[in-house]
């Protein structure tokens, strides 16, 4: 196991600060996907089922792009080779942090929200990034303790 490999496991601040880096590049991947579905699910009146289906499955694509694009480009991977080393803990990550943002955004009501230019459509996304966030965080630095997510 090489040095910077072995620090990222260990149980101390190093590890916490990598699981929050992680945390915050998958963050970006499911903020994309979740904001175009919600985007989408509210301008068109969809049910609060499918805007969250709507939501989740463009989170899971966005999430997934950003995590094997530097895979493939950094570590010289086929789409599959990189797939195959982020899939479960990409699916895991993104899963935990689309509860916890559409479990937010719900409560608030910016599913609700009638328009996209409502501010309860843009507070519902102002309070469900920090609870997608807070809730993946321990997540990935378990996942990452465990060398089942790998950093990228």
């Amino acid at each position: 196991m090489s040095q910077q490999t072995h620090h990222l496991h260990q149980p101390g601040a190093g590890a916490v600060m990598t699981a929050a880096q992680a945390t915050l590049h998958c963050l970006t991947g499911c903020v994309i996907g979740e904001l175009a579905g919600l985007m989408i699910g509210v301008s068109l009146g969809l049910a609060i089922w499918q805007t969250v289906m709507l939501a989740t499955a463009l989170a899971y694509v966005s999430g997934f792009s950003l995590g094997l694009l530097p895979v493939m480009r950094n570590q010289n991977k086929t789409f599959i080779e990189a797939f195959k080393l982020i899939w479960l803990g990409e699916a895991i990550s993104i899963g935990v942090m689309e509860i916890a943002m559409n479990g937010a955004d719900y409560l608030v009501g910016g599913m609700n929200a009638g328009s996209v230019l409502s501010p309860a459509f843009w507070i519902g996304i102002a309070v469900a990034i920090p609870a997608g966030f807070l809730a993946a965080w321990p997540v990935n630095w378990w996942l990452i303790k465990r060398d089942m997510k790998k950093c990228h």
